[in-house]
């Protein structure tokens, strides 16, 4: 299915009065697919992807990544990037004194995010959705406030309802938006 990813967004920035550009992620198999966007921008040095998506959504920019443009385990583990859930990772020693208390609350926040399957694939770009340059994208998104969150909400709920739930892992919560919609879109694909 085809969609107008102009009228898409433009239609979501007036609806909902965003103060952000809705973008897409799209992850490849082949780094040359992702180099080949057009106009697709590569760092010039190591960035989280928080900073990564903020430039699709705040700039308006297209950025494609790999493994070795993401600053460590924890971004690159969220969108399957660079194997990077091995078992220095699952341990979450990294985290203990920071993010939490003792080594078994880290462990187990490892183990409660929704990740992308590690080896499947090598780089992901973040583009507007009006550039139409991830058509189509593998997964929309916008930041909103909470009250034109809760219109979408009840615009998707309009007709055919059905309950939503939402989890939150605490730090490295863009597992609980990316990663989840990338694991969820893998798994319908399999069907």
């Amino acid at each position: 299915m085809t969609h107008d990813w102009t009228k898409l967004a433009a239609d979501l920035e007036r609806l909902l009065k965003l103060r952000a550009i809705p973008f897409g992620m799209k992850l490849f198999e082949n780094r040359d697919e992702m180099e080949a966007i057009p106009r697709i921008r590569r760092p010039k040095a190591v960035h989280t992807l928080d900073q990564v998506v903020a430039q699709a959504a705040r700039l308006g920019w297209t950025v494609g990544i790999t493994s070795e443009d993401l600053v460590g385990a924890q971004c690159r583990a969220v969108v399957g990037l660079g194997l990077a859930k091995d078992e220095k990772w699952r341990s979450g020693r990294h985290m203990v004194g920071v993010w939490y208390s003792a080594p078994e609350d880290a462990r187990a926040h490892q183990a409660a995010m929704e990740c992308v399957g590690d080896g499947r694939y090598e780089a992901l770009a973040v583009a507007p959705l009006a550039s139409g340059r991830l058509d189509p994208p593998d997964i929309a998104l916008f930041y909103a406030t909470p009250g034109a969150m809760m219109y979408f909400i009840n615009g998707l709920q309009w007709s055919g309802y059905k309950r939503f739930e939402w989890s939150i892992v605490g730090e490295s919560a863009c597992a609980d938006s990316w990663g989840r919609a990338l694991t969820e879109l893998r798994r319908l694909e399999q069907f």
